[in-house]
């Protein structure tokens, strides 16, 4: 089953970062952000890539087109011709295709300008901002259960602040560190989808959680995957530091073996 990587956009509420560099390569430790996803999918066996490009996607290319070499020790020979010997390397089992999907397409039109790439085959799609300890095993079981054209995962996150517990009285009797928002669940991406999504988009200015995931709903296609674990986007420099201090701190709960 083929991983379609959302990696085109602009990013310009974290643009302290973009303006040198697409947001899918703003690094979390040593690693581009892209990276962390893909282990997250390469953990359970997913290791095909597809990747939607578009803001600075020639730099996602190069990041690529050289990934190899900088995972691996490497010998050059000036004496012969310049000749390149790989040794021990410690490169993912990764298939990766790099898809320039317009640079001001919207998120549906990405997907569906990959549609033949994707063919006839379920698929599974996320953001390239987003990390989770999200069992992919678990939601591929449930969409398949299920028989629906696609399942979308969703989370409740917690509130952006800390708050107080205050009894009769106004007196305060505790502290909760960013207890869950109000409620209600939100969108967290990691979705499984059929090949039938693709006709619930129009064309490139489409936007995948506007028309199609509101024609799925309506159609009685689109089932949530309810995830109460971590899941973290990194929309702002913020989340970026937030993120950066839980690798540190070694307690990145989406961390692989691999990263």
């Amino acid at each position: 089953m083929k991983v379609v990587i959302l990696a085109g956009g602009y990013g310009t509420r974290i643009g302290e970062e973009t303006h040198l560099r697409p947001k899918p390569l703003i690094e979390i430790g040593d690693w581009p952000i892209i990276c962390h996803i893909m282990s997250i999918y390469s953990k359970y066996g997913f290791h095909d890539f597809i990747i939607c490009l578009g803001y600075k996607g020639y730099m996602i290319k190069e990041y690529f087109a050289h990934y190899f070499l900088h995972h691996s020790d490497v010998t050059f020979d000036f004496r012969n011709d310049n000749q390149v010997t790989f040794h021990n390397h410690n490169a993912a089992p990764w298939r990766v295709t790099l898809i320039d999907t317009g640079k001001d397409t919207g998120t549906g039109g990405r997907v569906k300008r990959i549609q033949k790439y994707v063919g006839k085959e379920t698929f599974m799609l996320t953001y390239g901002d987003g990390l989770s300890d999200i069992d992919i095993e678990q939601l591929v079981k449930f969409h398949r259960t299920h028989k629906k054209l696609a399942t979308i995962t969703t989370t409740q996150p917690p509130g952006r602040f800390g708050a107080l517990d205050i009894a009769d009285g106004n007196t305060v009797t505790g502290f909760q560190e960013k207890p869950k928002g109000d409620g209600g669940w939100i969108n967290a991406g990691f979705f499984v989808m059929e090949p039938g999504v693709f006709d619930y988009i129009a064309g490139d200015e489409t936007v995948l959680e506007k028309e199609p995931l509101e024609g799925l709903a309506k159609a009685n296609q689109l089932m949530a995957f309810k995830h109460t674990g971590f899941w973290h986007p990194m929309d702002t420099l913020r989340d970026k530091n937030y993120l950066e201090e839980l690798w540190k701190s070694g307690k990145a709960a989406w961390a692989t073996s691999r990263t």
